[in-house]
């Protein structure tokens, strides 16, 4: 009988609104901090696997992952994964991006430490289906077409603005926006080849 009276009180409903709200947000607090290592985890799985997706095997024998640095570079971070073999410099990982048609394409360029590069995989991009995506690997081969390339020997451009890289059909600018950004990671690189190597602090 007393909870019936207690439940027709105002101050009732506030306390077991505001008891909800905390016992769920506890609840959520403990979910997030108990996924949080295995979240950590599927992100560094993720960021190696990638890793060795630019770079040849057998080009590097550390753990990639561990041999980093950063670099300021255009107002930003920009965190270099170095690979060596048998203790010398042999190669760098890093992230760059480009504006496409549709915002932002970030991609992981691999350079051996000549600056020659081994491989371009696109990491994020908001192009449209059916035209702009053709820079993923598993739509088509066109993101193929910069490994070999160096900052000197390539015709850095589409085809249709005098350069050597194929453009498609109806969808220009996602082709010119990523030919720009591998330039300018290799310009990035030329630049900051010391520092990435360790050959200056």
């Amino acid at each position: 009988m007393e909870l019936a009276i207690l439940r027709e009180k105002i101050g009732y409903h506030g306390i077991s609104l505001a008891l909800a709200t905390v016992l769920t947000g506890a609840a959520l607090m403990s979910a997030n901090h108990l996924t949080l290592p295995a979240i950590a985890q599927a992100a560094q799985d993720d960021l190696k696997t990638s890793l060795v997706q630019v770079l040849p095997e057998g080009m590097a024998d550390n753990d990639l992952l561990a041999d980093t640095v950063s670099i300021a570079a255009a107002g930003k971070e920009v965190t270099v994964y170095r690979g060596r073999k048998n203790g010398a410099f042999s190669a760098a990982v890093f992230q760059y991006s480009g504006r496409g048609y549709a915002g932002e394409i970030v991609l992981l360029v691999g350079l051996d430490a000549e600056g020659v590069v081994q491989g371009v995989r696109v990491l994020k991009h908001a192009e449209t289906p059916g035209l702009g995506d053709k820079i993923e690997v598993a739509k088509a081969d066109w993101i193929h077409s910069f490994k070999g390339k160096t900052l000197g020997t390539a015709r850095w451009g589409v085809k249709k603005d005098g350069g050597e890289f194929d453009q498609f059909a109806g969808a220009t600018i996602t082709p010119r926006g990523v030919v720009k950004a591998v330039k300018e990671a290799l310009e990035f690189y030329a630049a900051h080849k010391a520092e990435i190597a360790g050959e200056k602090s």
